[in-house]
């Protein structure tokens, strides 16, 4: 029983736990640096190899695009300078090189007893990699004596068409590297012992003086809980004890202000009401209200609650505030509307009873919180998911359609099988734009496709943009034309993101002009500091209704003709979204049957002609 006694003391609890700290910590440390010096050993040994076998190779190259038939007299010299340049030049201890032409057959080797090799073929895995131009070829092995060696083989390129005629072979025994890293194992060992020594010896001195302390109020302690309020516990210093020493000193003056403290809490809690942003509201078991803040009168919109039920307060029936009251539902949602009935806002109640000792329930207190901001996303989220689905459905049932067909009999017949193969195939590129796009938004809405903002020639970009798309100009005589100030030369911008805006403006701009219409691409200066690009066509115009939606995700004027000339729906929000990102708004204003105009404005972050 002593014995268990003296382990559960506080002062071998201390100490024990001194040396687990010091032990986690050298272990720990051990680990990191022994495995960080390893790696560090391993990656020099092995870059000494790759920087030995690349001089190799090139001094190599030479020699090893040599044709043998062409001079055997000179080929044989040839060998024997490479050999006499591997021995002298190579002869690193315990390390066997091979040079090999592109066959695989030895030509040269570092090791007398290995000259045996020569002319005969190396058959490994390395080899075979590096003959075929791959240059990363490294792996360790063990041999039969149980010898870690490295394995490095490169190839030999000659001439600038990179020709790979030979390979180097190199094999390195790792035995010193382990033998360093197992003396500083042995190294780190012997300084855990000493240091677990040491620290419990100075682990029981400083025991002894935290423990000594706290005996001493032990016993004071005692002396409290009998009665005796007139003692006062000794504070022999001003760290953690002494301060515990202090406060056992002040707990009977504590005691003593325990009403005053009482009423304090209950101004705090006061206050704390009156500045909460949720609503509160208290009523009594007969569901009168007796307490309320005046966040809760601002949401209900009312002068007072004095007087007033909760149903009447609430607009709820009598049966479901019993519910409420006795807990049987937590949560309600409140609708406040407007004269034209459509919803001004929501508010969500979280009904708590209030329970009382020996006499059940005894009040309600009711929590308002408003959510109209979260109904709104709620809605809009559900109508993208909506969106989404409608739009991946529509060619969905196109391919499934067309692919049974295919199964009943129409893959026999070819020009049908064909027709129906294409339009598989534009469905399917239908759904790849789409889901690209959705994920261009996805990252554009998540800040994951940060701006790289460079100097940017405005007149070269609206060029480059023209010329994309002179093609498609061509095929409906569409005359396109560039504007730019004199003023504006250069602009600080992400162009890749810039030039998708504009390429996005332009494919709709060419979709939705007749042949024989126009196009301006335009740029200019409305103040110092911001610069205005516009896309201005001869099309068919947008109907005025449409104008306040039509930068909403999958909003289409005309949804038939959109979907039919590949469009996503996407592209305007997109749009807008890498415009936002640049700290821009962009704009868009069209007459029916006459032309549309988008302009998208960008802060002028340089002076133009400024260098970058």
């Amino acid at each position: 029983m002593n014995g268990k006694r003296f382990f559960r003391t506080i002062q071998v609890k201390l100490v024990i736990i001194y040396l687990l700290l010091i032990l986690v910590a050298m272990q720990l440390i051990g680990v990191y640096f022994i495995s960080t010096m390893k790696t560090s050993l391993t990656d020099n040994f092995t870059n000494n190899l790759k920087e030995q076998a690349d001089i190799l190779s090139k001094l190599a190259a030479r020699n090893l695009a040599m044709k043998p038939s062409s001079d055997s007299e000179a080929s044989s010299e040839s060998a024997e300078d490479l050999s006499l340049v591997v021995r002298n030049l190579f002869s690193i201890s315990g390390t066997e090189v091979q040079v090999l032409d592109g066959n695989g057959r030895v030509v040269a080797t570092s090791l007398q007893v290995a000259e045996s090799y020569i002319g005969k073929k190396n058959t490994s895995l390395a080899v075979s990699r590096a003959l075929q131009g791959i240059s990363d070829n490294e792996e360790e092995v063990i041999d039969e004596n149980g010898v870690r060696k490295k394995i490095i083989a490169l190839p030999v390129t000659y001439n600038d068409n990179e020709r790979v005629v030979g390979a180097v072979y190199m094999v390195a025994s790792m035995d010193s590297l382990y033998d360093t890293v197992n003396r500083v194992n042995q190294i780190f060992f012997s300084g855990l012992l000493i240091a677990l020594g040491l620290t419990g010896l100075l682990g029981i001195l400083l025991a002894h003086t935290i423990t000594s302390p706290i005996q001493g109020l032990t016993r004071q302690a005692a002396a409290v809980a009998e009665g005796k309020f007139d003692l006062q516990v000794p504070v022999l210093g001003d760290d953690e004890i002494g301060r515990l020493s202090m406060a056992f000193n002040d707990m009977t003056k504590r005691l003593k202000e325990a009403l005053s403290v009482n009423e304090e809490e209950n101004e705090k809690l006061g206050s704390i009401l009156s500045n909460m942003s949720d609503g509160v509201i208290a009523a009594d078991e007969h569901g009168q209200v007796i307490i309320w803040n005046r966040r809760s009168l601002e949401m209900l919109e009312v002068q007072s609650c004095e007087g007033c039920s909760l149903s009447e307060l609430l607009g709820l029936t009598e049966p479901m505030l019993r519910e409420l009251q006795q807990g049987k539902q937590q949560t309600v949602i409140l609708s406040r509307e407007q004269e034209t009935d459509e919803p001004e806002g929501v508010l969500r109640a979280t009904f708590t009873p209030i329970h009382r000792r020996d006499k059940g329930i005894t009040g309600t207190i009711a929590v308002l919180q408003d959510i109209t901001e979260q109904e709104k996303l709620e809605q809009s989220r559900r109508q993208f998911v909506a969106n989404v689905s409608h739009e991946l459905r529509t060619p969905l049932t196109t391919i499934k359609s067309y692919a049974e067909a295919l199964d009943d009999g129409a893959l026999a017949e070819r020009e049908l099988s064909e027709r129906f193969v294409g339009v598989i195939r534009n469905e399917t590129e239908r759904m790849i734009r789409l889901v690209t796009d959705l994920l261009h938004l996805s990252r554009l809405d998540s800040n994951q496709a940060p701006l790289r903002r460079r100097q940017t020639n405005v007149h070269e970009m609206l060029d480059e943009v023209a010329d994309r798309f002179s093609f498609q100009l061509r095929q409906k005589s569409i005359r396109a034309s560039i504007r730019v100030d004199r003023s504006l030369k250069t602009a600080w911008l992400d162009r890749d993101q810039i030039d998708q805006v504009l390429d996005n403006l332009m494919s709709n701009a060419i979709k939705y002009t007749l042949d024989g219409g126009t196009i301006e691409l335009g740029a200019q200066k409305p103040d110092p500091a911001s610069i205005a690009i516009s896309v201005k066509d001869t099309g068919i115009g947008i109907p005025k209704k449409d104008l306040s939606r039509i930068f909403d995700r999958f909003y289409r004027v005309d949804k038939a003709r959109s979907r039919n000339m590949g469009g996503t729906g996407l592209g305007l929000s997109i749009a807008r979204e890498i415009v936002k990102a640049h700290g821009g708004t962009i704009s868009l204003n069209s007459e029916l049957n006459e032309g549309t105009t988008v302009t998208f404005t960008l802060p002028a972050l340089q002076e133009d002609g400024e260098s970058a």
